[in-house]
């Protein structure tokens, strides 16, 4: 028996976010921040964004390293899970990423899991990159990654991908994820369905659908994106070993400076 509902948010994986995405090596994106941190700025940075923060685990790893963090994110569902993930006295912001507000400047702000490519107009992306701009002191350091065009071509596409899991509570929980990727518009669609047990064992699921997009970015486009904005570019990478990108590197990295 099956329980059907839809969310045009993230309310439907927020709580299973973290479980489908326990391969994402979020100790080695904090190397890589640390490592443009170090070879960018002057001295490492107090205060940092993270902006898109989602359930704040890279949020919660950035202040075990003894950052001041404050993480921004949309979806009241993920800052709720953010919230029990990072430590007491993190400033967490419901806020759109091309219109939120800080209560000052930070010196630097980072933005992971390919968060820019849900901004799927390049006015939004024009947008955040102006307020990211905005809110780093002078010099701060702005650092993202992105799905590459490679990633859309070859991995997205058409595909579909199916996972299933265990939630702590010991109730199964399913998820399909269908891909649509246009190379005409650069645009993909993910149509996402997620099967969470009601109880444990107890063979009743409720069901909901979530629809997400993303849209490709050249590293031209980026980069143009990134001077109209007031930065300057300072490097491209194809890892957060910052080796450099190869032709069918799935991620790309990237470190700007806010040049006020």
């Amino acid at each position: 028996m099956t329980m059907s509902g839809s969310s045009t948010g993230y309310a439907a994986i927020s709580a299973v976010y973290d479980i489908f995405n326990s391969e994402v090596d979020y100790e080695g994106w904090a190397d890589f921040a640390e490592s443009a941190f170090d070879r960018f700025l002057p001295e490492r940075p107090q205060l940092v964004l993270d902006l898109a923060c989602g359930t704040g685990t890279l949020t919660a790893l950035l202040a075990a390293r003894g950052y001041d963090m404050t993480g921004v994110d949309l979806s009241p569902d993920m800052l709720s899970a953010a919230r029990e993930n990072c430590p007491p006295g993190t400033l967490l912001l419901c806020q759109d990423m091309c219109g939120f507000e800080l209560y000052g400047t930070v010196g630097a702000t980072v933005c992971s899991l390919d968060s820019l490519n849900h901004l799927t107009r390049h006015s939004d992306l024009n947008k955040c990159l102006r307020l990211v701009h905005n809110y780093l002191d002078p010099d701060g350091l702005f650092v993202f990654d992105v799905n590459s065009p490679a990633r859309f071509e070859r991995e997205y596409a058409r595909n579909s991908y199916q996972y299933d899991a265990d939630l702590p509570d010991g109730r199964a929980v399913f998820l399909n994820w269908q891909n649509c990727y246009r190379p005409s518009s650069g645009l993909c669609r993910f149509d996402i369905t997620v099967f969470t047990e009601t109880s444990a064992g107890s063979g009743i699921y409720s069901r909901t659908d979530e629809e997400w997009s993303e849209r490709c970015y050249s590293r031209e486009e980026l980069t143009a994106a990134l001077e109209n904005a007031g930065f300057e570019l300072c490097g491209i990478w194809g890892s957060t070993s910052m080796r450099p990108p190869r032709k069918n590197d799935s991620k790309l990295y990237f470190a700007a400076r806010a040049k006020k």
